[in-house]
């Protein structure tokens, strides 16, 4: 069988630097789940490498269909147990009718959304996590309406640029959407590349 250098998959440079720093901590956060829903799957680098590392549990890709069939190409290639195929998903169309897991991962991904596209997402997200689950979501943030260094401005930038309701989000307002959705703030790691990992599980009164 072909290697993936000898096939023509859709690659990012961020993916590959950052799927280290990222499992350094997925090793442990993740180790008692089974299931995880990944939202935003794109090229399928996090997908592969995450689901090699951890065959304890079932990494359940997502997108939305005009990036399916790219996710699907790299997922079927790897042909693992422990990676089904990918699942049709857009926050905007509710319910998302996905089923529940043990955790919900996304990355690089609520800065490329609209406001209201993030809204829906913490408005849906809780009815897809089993009790005692976790919301683990990396990218860069702003506190208190700063950013943390001049790259991420320019990145922000350069994201309104391509498209107008981009941008880098305020941490305060996406925490409070967490709050509201029955999630509470567990941890906020730093990252490399200016990124934060800001993870949060379900408050024990919302799920029984």
């Amino acid at each position: 069988m072909a290697n993936e250098c000898e096939l023509d998959f859709p690659f990012s440079q961020a993916c590959e630097n950052n799927k280290d720093p990222i499992l350094a901590h997925l090793k442990t956060l993740l180790t008692g789940c089974q299931s995880v829903l990944e939202i935003g799957g794109g090229t399928g680098q996090h997908a592969l490498y995450f689901a090699q590392s951890l065959p304890h549990l079932t990494w359940h890709s997502s997108d939305v269909a005009s990036n399916l069939d790219c996710l699907a190409r790299r997922i079927v290639h790897a042909s693992l147990k422990n990676l089904p195929e990918p699942i049709k998903l857009d926050v905007e169309h509710r319910p998302w009718g996905c089923g529940r897991f043990d955790a919900v991962f996304t990355a690089n991904s609520l800065h490329i959304m609209s406001q209201n596209s993030v809204e829906n997402f913490f408005t849906e997200i809780s009815d897809h996590m089993n009790a005692q689950a976790q919301l683990l979501v990396y990218g860069p943030f702003k506190y208190e309406g700063e950013f943390t260094t001049p790259s991420n401005a320019s990145f922000d930038e350069w994201l309104r640029e391509r498209d107008p309701v981009s941008g880098v989000r305020d941490f305060e307002w996406i925490n409070a959407l967490a709050h509201r959705a029955g999630l509470r703030l567990k941890q906020d790691l730093s990252m490399p590349a200016n990124n934060q990992l800001l993870v949060w599980d379900v408050h024990s009164s919302v799920k029984s």
